[in-house]
């Protein structure tokens, strides 16, 4: 039986899908078949019952005698039954097991035990069936024995010790049951492969997509080619239709995934390039002077030192900068999630903004608003923040920080950003052609987007009025930390 199993599980599914309905359709087919046959059974012996309860008693008084008379001879054919039928089996069966057969009876029918018991204590009619002497089957009722009077007019006298039976063969009701067998075995047996015909049929029909979608499967397997899609009725809402929108938009992630990882890998190219041909020509420099013991003035070697020293310091920046890019795109871990006070997090970045802007007065109007977030990565992105306001922000100038219901805004008052520019600032390395001088790898903003996105919020960039660009963070949160995690990781009610 696990053989079968396992081998009907190896078959293709169409395969599978056409036994199953099949066999659906032969079991239902075998139970309407054996149904109808039973009731046409039922009904036909109905019919044989009562013809048979028809042949009343009671028995002329001559036909009685001349049966007692020739009683264990064959019976005459030819001669009137009690009846004049001879298709009948008529014959009085005596206590002892004794038959008398009528003339004009079709035979004599084998007596059984139930038939002497009828003669010696005669009771109401009985039905059987039973066989005859030929070894036929026959339809039999056995019933008391009542004889007409022999003075016409008498009353009838029932028989002591004998009982009436009467038979009708069952060769005709048979091949009538037979015929209808094979009719119903041939009409099961034409249904049976009709519906195994149409359920393959059916089943190549309802996995064609799928087909579409396996073939498109192996073709992204085989050339890696992201690009192909599976068409989708626009009204459909089958299951196949949902897979076959699934499939297209899991190629179309991959696609954009790739698309952008190439965009990375090209402009991370780009921008290394600069940082490493300038550190190649200083240290060449440094290399050839060496060499040919010409010496570099102490304060050109300075500032090649100096130079090296800063490109290093970009390149290591640039670096750091595309992990954490990188470490973006994977997606943040939940295990890294966590509740953070964003007003602790603001103030942790002041401090350090400061620190790089001592020349510039920061104000700060912070209120207390917690969210969900990577905690480092949250942090940088604020830090990110604050350094543009500090670069672009003139010396002696004012820094505004208001954090107040979720909402952050920094506001410099330095040159500002072209309208026309705005679009770009977010994009990965791009960078204003007023700030290609100033360091910076142009991933800052990516990276502060990125991380707002993943947090749930948002983040834009507006010019202030008077001048100077307003930056908004947006992070849905509540102004008190939600309740403390549980063992179970869920939220304790």
């Amino acid at each position: 039986m696990m053989r079968i199993l396992r081998r009907f599980k190896s078959l293709p599914i169409r395969s599978r899908l056409a036994m199953l309905v099949a066999a659906a359709v032969a079991f239902g087919v075998a139970a309407v078949s054996v149904t109808c046959w039973f009731i046409v059974r039922g009904k036909l012996y109905d019919e044989i019952d009562n013809n048979l309860k028809a042949q009343k008693t009671p028995v002329s008084y001559g036909s009685f005698h001349r049966a007692i008379e020739n009683c264990g001879q064959d019976p005459k054919s030819g001669s009137d039954g009690p009846r004049g039928r001879s298709e009948y089996y008529s014959q009085v069966v005596q206590a002892n097991g004794t038959v008398c057969a009528f003339d004009g009876s079709a035979g004599t029918v084998k007596v059984t035990d139930s038939d002497k018991d009828e003669a010696k204590n005669p009771s109401w009619a009985r039905l059987r069936t039973g066989t005859d002497s030929e070894g036929n089957d026959v339809r039999v009722i056995t019933m008391p024995l009542v004889v007409a009077g022999q003075v016409p007019g008498s009353s009838p006298v029932l028989i002591q010790d004998a009982s009436f039976l009467v038979a009708t063969p069952l060769k005709s009701t048979q091949a009538t049951l037979n015929d209808l067998a094979l009719v119903l075995l041939l009409v099961s047996g034409i249904g049976v492969v009709g519906a195994g015909a149409a359920g393959l049929a059916v089943a190549r029909a309802g996995l064609r997509p799928v087909d579409k979608l396996t073939e498109a499967v192996e073709h992204v397997a085989r050339t890696e080619d992201l690009s192909i899609r599976i068409p989708v009725e626009d009204d459909s809402e089958d299951e196949v239709a949902r897979l076959s929108r699934s499939f297209n938009s899991m190629t179309s992630a991959l696609a954009n995934s790739r698309e952008l990882q190439q965009q990375l890998i090209a402009d991370a190219g780009h921008e290394l390039r600069t940082p490493l041909t300038s550190l190649r020509t200083n240290i060449e420099l440094l290399t050839r002077s060496e060499e040919t013991g010409r010496p570099i003035p102490p304060a050109d070697r300075k500032a090649l030192l100096s130079s090296v020293k800063a490109q290093m310091t970009e390149l290591a920046a640039l670096i750091g900068d595309l992990q954490t890019l990188s470490r973006s795109d994977a997606g943040q871990s939940g295990d890294r999630i966590q509740v953070v006070d964003l007003q602790e997090t603001v103030e942790a970045a002041l401090h350090r903004a400061r620190l790089r802007g001592p020349e510039l007065t920061i104000t700060a109007d912070l209120q207390p608003w917690f969210v969900r977030a990577e905690p480092s990565a949250l942090e940088r992105a604020i830090v990110n923040i604050l350094d543009n306001a500090v670069k672009f922000s003139p010396e002696g100038e004012a820094i505004d920080v208001i954090l107040k219901g979720g909402e952050l805004t920094v506001r410099d008052h330095g040159p500002g950003i072209p309208t026309e520019e705005l679009p770009h600032v977010f994009d990965r390395f791009w960078r204003s052609p007023s700030a290609r001088a100033l360091p910076g790898s142009g991933l800052g903003l990516s990276i502060v987007a990125r991380t707002v996105q993943q947090s749930g919020g948002e983040v834009s960039l507006q010019p202030a009025q008077g001048g100077g660009t307003v930056a908004t963070l947006r992070l849905p949160g509540a102004p008190t930390p939600p309740p403390e995690l549980g063992q179970d990781g869920a939220e304790d009610q």
